[in-house]
């Protein structure tokens, strides 16, 4: 029997779904964004938050109507049928192979700014990680939720120190000197870099699908789910504007920044060194620490959201497990209701994915862009779910969402390929499947 007193209310789902968003990029896509449309990442930040809304409306409504740790598989097979449905299932599924290593590169890319670690020393560390991302999740998502609702408030205390000390304690002297802003006020605002920076920064509301596995993690989802997608999807979107305003703001560090006038935008000289631009904010604002406090909170927030995710994908391996999808070996909970050979298997293909990633040497950028090409896909396969399966009321949040969709594929571009590809190799297989055991 479930005991209520150890799941979710509001608060707590909210604090777990801001750190999931805010997690890895707090501190390091405002300045990618920066890097790609300039001044106009301002827009950027304000336009995904907005965009964004809808979209967490609709799948906060789906959750609460088919509540399910298939999440956005199950609402697409409610509706257009099994093959659709276990498609996005397989594609979140595969993601992983992508989005493991991204999320925890971004994460350990704080670890330089505390402490100089050879490349197979960080190797070790990251994979070190799983083994505490095991042990937050054996006993349930419960426990971990606590501690990131308290992470959330010391990101959002940190995030706000900065903007008021960098935006109300200039000196005149201070305000004369460049900033990012001064210099790329210069150049003029262009709609298709807004449209690509989207496309990167759609990355920071990776997240508000996940809340769907989580569902039976909630003491009284219908009444609590909702709300707590809103406060945590509002709440982090106005983090990401200030961090990017606080940057844009400050005197710009010429030794970490290369700006390119030549080509109408700012650049960064390498990723590594553009990661340290919060870290200058800090100690610029506060005389120092910047290392120690952007290191610590970006690697635990980086933390909290491959650990949601580790949460999700395992209840949902364990969902097809049961259905015969993904081997029955999955199937069986441990004592504490967790999924825990699913857990098992999931950290185990992303520890051997990181350590891929690394004998590969793959781009940061490009490896979450195909993964925000993914969640596209998974996005709009729900929305397109919604629309048949919801009330009439919410067709015209569908539509918006639908559209946002539309302009993130058109701001990626050619890096939807990799989505595209994976849907075209799980539909075949899955029919397949289907019919092998219809005649079975």
């Amino acid at each position: 029997m479930d005991d209520s007193s150890t799941k979710m209310g509001r608060w707590q789902g909210a604090g777990l779904m801001a750190t999931t968003l805010l997690g890895t990029g707090v501190f390091i896509l405002p300045q990618m964004t920066i890097d790609i449309a300039g001044y106009g990442a301002i827009y950027t930040w304000l336009l995904l938050t907005l965009a964004i809304i809808p979209v967490t409306v609709v799948f906060g409504a789906l959750t609460a109507k088919f509540p399910h740790a298939a999440g956005p598989a199950y609402f697409v097979e409610q509706a257009f049928g099994q093959v659709a449905g276990r498609s996005i299932g397989l594609l979140f599924l595969f993601v992983v192979p992508i989005g493991a290593p991204a999320a925890i590169l971004l994460t350990f890319h704080f670890v330089y700014a505390l402490t100089p670690l050879s490349e197979q020393g960080l190797l070790a560390a990251e994979l070190g990680s799983l083994l505490l991302l095991f042990a937050l999740n054996y006993k349930g998502i419960q426990i971990s939720a606590k501690l990131q609702f308290l992470l959330t408030l010391a990101i959002i205390i940190v995030v706000i120190a900065l903007f008021s000390v960098i935006q109300f304690g200039l000196t005149t002297g201070e305000a004369a000197s460049q900033t990012y802003s001064s210099v790329l006020s210069q150049d003029k605002i262009q709609p298709n870099l807004i449209m690509t920076a989207a496309g990167l920064a759609f990355w920071s509301f990776l997240g508000v699908e996940a809340m769907s596995h989580l569902t039976n993690d909630f003491r009284n989802p219908q009444k609590d789910m909702l709300p707590a997608m809103m406060i945590g999807t509002v709440l982090v979107g106005g983090i990401y504007f200030l961090c990017t305003w606080v940057l844009l703001r400050m005197p710009m560090p010429t030794d970490v920044v290369a700006i390119n006038l030549q080509n109408g935008n700012l650049q960064s000289s390498n990723l590594q060194s553009s990661n340290l631009a919060m870290v200058n904010a800090f100690n610029y604002g506060f005389g120092g620490l910047g290392a120690q406090v952007i290191g610590i909170l970006g690697i635990a927030g980086g933390l909290a959201t491959v650990n949601v995710y580790t949460a999700s994908l395992s209840r949902l391996a364990w969902s097809f497990s049961k259905d015969g999808v993904l081997p029955r070996y999955l199937s069986p909970l441990n004592q504490h209701n967790v999924p825990s050979r699913a857990l098992a298997a999931i950290l185990i293909v992303m520890g051997l994915v990181i350590v891929l990633a690394y004998v590969a040497n793959r781009e940061l950028e490009d490896l979450i862009a195909w993964v925000n090409g993914v969640f596209v896909v998974i996005y709009f396969a729900s929305m397109m779910a919604a629309a048949k399966l919801l009330p009439k009321r919410y067709q015209s949040l569908i539509f918006l969402g639908c559209l946002f969709c539309a302009l993130l594929a058109y701001g990626l571009g050619l890096k939807m390929v990799y989505a595209l590809l994976l849907l075209c190799l799980t539909l075949p297989f899955l029919k397949w499947q289907q019919t092998h055991l219809a005649r079975e």
